[in-house]
């Protein structure tokens, strides 16, 4: 599987699948048309694909704000679940953060989704807050994460 993987930036093409992984993750996906819109804000907005065998199977995404990343969505096709794609997706977008000399990353997962909420603590990432009622569709709360990617120089430990 290792050689024939390949991730690259999302493109207006590719959101039709895209938008089927979002159906097949989400209770509340994203449209094609917010993919659209999101695409167009290049220069804070990033997307990714992960392609297997030349067919997308994970897309990612994340805002760069000042000196912090917010990724916006993460999802992986459930067939290729389990397999470490979405592992090696999120370390790919984490040097691609780095690369844009960015201090540190935060998410939001819901307080339902504990396989999601393991999956961002094994990388490294520590929760840090609930927002009550973050999600409209179900009034379910949201577990924050935020991972430091390199402290900055301002940057003092506790």
């Amino acid at each position: 599987m290792q050689g024939e993987i390949k991730i690259r930036r999302m493109r207006k093409e590719d959101i039709p699948r895209a938008s089927h992984i979002e159906r097949l993750s989400f209770p509340n996906p994203w449209s094609s048309n917010i993919f659209s819109v999101e695409l167009e804000k290049e220069d804070f907005a990033f997307y990714y694909v992960m392609e297997y065998r030349h067919s997308l199977v994970a897309h990612a995404g994340y805002w760069k704000i000042r000196n912090e990343a917010h990724l916006v969505t993460f999802a992986v096709h459930p067939s290729f679940r389990r397999k470490g794609l979405g592992s090696r997706l999120l370390q790919y977008l984490l040097k691609e953060m780095e690369k844009q000399n960015l201090d540190k990353v935060t998410l939001e997962v819901r307080s339902s989704n504990s396989t999601a909420q393991k999956f961002y603590q094994e990388s490294g990432f520590k929760r840090i807050a609930i927002r009550a009622q973050y999600y409209i569709d179900t009034d379910e709360d949201a577990i924050v994460y935020w991972k430091i990617l390199h402290p900055p120089l301002h940057y003092k430990p506790a």
